[in-house]
């Protein structure tokens, strides 16, 4: 933001102060990519459809009452803090003139919609970028906003996206059994990661040169880039990777494994196999099992498997994991949310923390900020807030209309 820009926020913080993003997009990808800013310190205007909002993600799953007899969604409670929510209808003349008012005053625009629905209402690439040459635009879309035309219209959501990207491909048991999905919605937080830096780094630039950009992220390549050398081994060799449920493939022990009262992972990758052994009181050194650390489904890597379950099957969750980190091997249980919210080590990260909820009117508990910084930390100063709650803050103080204007927007449907 230029220096003279009316600041939004109640006081400076994180590494990302002074900067300003403007979030046009619905569910979850785009949207949580700004959230992510906005709790390092940029300050994040989320527009959403007068009358509607952004109606799935506000509602879509484990909903808590609000004092007003309605219901907002966890994932919305967790997912919309430090955020400014107008209500803005893009599509109308009035709504475009006041979206291009905000732009000059504005470092990203972050938007998720199919290609050619901004343009249809008079805002295309080259129309934002006049009124701000400096911003940076990133589209965010299922196909992305060039491709073969077959593709560029269609419909997109987190399942989608993991299937056309060739994640699905690869989660889950080996056939008969069906591909799995990751949950929740990994997707789309692949995707907003992706966003987030490549915003990041285009307004980097903007600042050294003066120029801004467009970034142009399909979902499914976001994806598609997490596939590790799924796609050399194919050109190279002609090698199809399937699915091989828990288990690494090419050495052990990598898998879950049944104790007397839950799961537990044990990952041993290279020398943690010899402690592995010596924990089994087997002789690290010996050649069979040297050949059952990386010829997996050998006899030798059989049997090496079988006593390892049946050493686990023996014990409860809480020795395994002890024995097994004293041993400088990796193992932990599978976490549920109960677990997560007693843990000693979370507790001492600081991992879950309370904030304000301005919908539910009362302090909520969940997820905290994530990096910390040593100098510039994160922070929560504001949950969640109702449909166009900033409307009269925005459009006075960024725009100088009168409070009457803005009433007469709301009246008109215009906000």
């Amino acid at each position: 933001m230029k220096p003279d820009t009316p600041r939004l926020l109640p006081e400076n913080f994180g590494p990302l102060q002074g900067v300003r993003i403007i979030s046009s997009g619905t569910i979850i990808a785009q949207p949580f990519a700004a959230e992510m800013a906005a709790e390092m310190g940029a300050e994040v205007i989320q527009i959403e459809r007068p009358g509607v909002g952004d109606v799935v993600w506000r509602n879509l799953e484990f909903p808590i009452k609000t004092p007003d007899d309605t219901s907002v969604s966890s994932a919305w409670v967790q997912e919309r803090r430090n955020m400014f929510h107008v209500s803005l209808d893009l599509s109308t003349s009035k709504g475009k003139e006041l979206f291009l008012r905000l732009i000059p005053q504005t470092d990203i625009w972050m938007e998720s919609s199919k290609p050619g629905a901004y343009a249809r209402w008079g805002l295309d690439d080259e129309t934002v970028i006049k009124a701000n040459p400096k911003i940076v635009i990133t589209h965010v879309s299922g196909y992305g906003q060039a491709g073969h035309p077959d593709y560029l219209g269609r419909a997109s959501y987190d399942f989608i996206g993991q299937a056309f990207g060739g994640m699905m491909h690869l989660t889950g048991f080996p056939d008969p059994d069906p591909p799995v999905r990751a949950v929740p919605w990994t997707a789309d937080y692949i995707t907003a990661g992706f966003c987030l830096w490549s915003s990041l780094a285009g307004y980097i630039y903007a600042q050294k040169t003066g120029k801004g950009q467009v970034i142009d992220l399909a979902q499914y390549e976001a994806i598609h880039k997490t596939m590790a050398g799924t796609m050399v081994a194919y050109y190279e060799h002609g090698l199809v990777r399937g699915r091989s449920g828990n288990k690494a493939g090419l050495f052990q022990p990598y898998d879950v494994f049944q104790a007397k009262d839950g799961w537990v992972i044990i990952a041993a990758v290279g020398t943690p196999f010899d402690r592995v052994c010596k924990v089994l009181g087997l002789d690290p050194k010996d050649a069979k099992w040297r050949k059952a650390h990386t010829d997996v489904e050998s006899p030798e890597g059989l049997e090496f498997d079988g006593i390892l379950r049946g050493w686990v099957e023996q014990r409860e969750i809480g020795e395994v994991v002890e024995i097994m980190n004293a041993a400088q091997v990796g193992c932990t249980p599978i976490m549920t949310a109960k677990d997560m919210a007693e843990d000693p080590h979370y507790e001492r990260r600081n991992t879950h923390i309370e904030w304000e909820d301005v919908q539910l009117g009362r302090k909520v508990k969940g997820i905290g900020i994530c990096p910390a910084f040593s100098i510039t930390p994160g922070k929560v100063w504001r949950g969640s807030v109702p449909l166009g709650h900033d409307n009269e803050l925005i459009f006075t103080r960024l725009l100088g209309l009168k409070p009457t204007e803005v009433a007469r927007l709301r009246e008109e449907g215009v906000t």
